[in-house]
């Protein structure tokens, strides 16, 4: 069965002139492929939470983006061994492949979610506590936000920084009708209400 850690949850903080903000980091360990998603930007408190789970930058197979925005990927390269995947390529070094919408080797799905960014997407895996979904921005909120995760909340919920708003409603839709854990790209992971 694929397990799974959050290392880091994510946070985003309004200041003067703009934000301080980091993504979650996720690791998954899936038929023995080590993952890890959105590493983020902040590169002290990665190699920490890597140290304390004892996992080195050389042993991780890939490293997955949700989508473009430093504050989830900015880190992907410090993993020297890594291929590198987004919403549909594979990178190995110079060299890029199409992928076929599963990380390879793993039962780890990949969704295409687009809204938030129109290049994106999420993970979804089955766990023994049931599928679980890195869902990266589909789902975020500001650390001084009350964070309410009943369906009719999520739907409507406001992104300041949307591309495309009724892709994203649907990203939202397809998350809620598949997961029972979702991880958002900024906060704690929650359980999937389904009403």
């Amino acid at each position: 069965m694929t397990k799974f850690k959050v290392l880091i949850e994510g946070y985003a903080k309004k200041i003067k002139g703009g934000w301080r903000a980091a993504s979650s980091t996720t690791f998954i360990e899936s038929k023995g492929k080590r993952i890890i998603v959105d590493p983020g930007i902040n590169r002290k408190r990665l190699l920490k939470e890597l140290e304390k789970q004892k996992l080195d930058v050389a042993k991780i197979d890939y490293v997955f983006m949700t989508h473009y925005h430093p504050d989830h990927n900015l880190l992907a390269g410090i993993f020297p061994n890594a291929k590198v995947l987004d919403d549909e390529l594979m990178y190995a070094n110079d060299y890029q492949t199409e992928h076929q919408k599963v990380i390879p080797g793993t039962d780890i799905e990949i969704l295409s979610t687009p809204g938030h960014d129109l290049f994106h997407s999420s993970l979804v895996f089955p766990t023994d506590k049931g599928i679980v979904v890195v869902a990266g921005d589909v789902f975020w909120w500001a650390d001084n936000e009350k964070r309410r995760t009943d369906k009719k909340s999520l739907l409507s919920r406001k992104d300041p920084f949307v591309k495309d708003k009724k892709a994203l409603l649907q990203s939202r839709q397809k998350l809620l009708t598949i997961a029972d854990w979702i991880i958002p790209g900024h906060g704690k992971i929650f359980k999937n209400q389904r009403r």
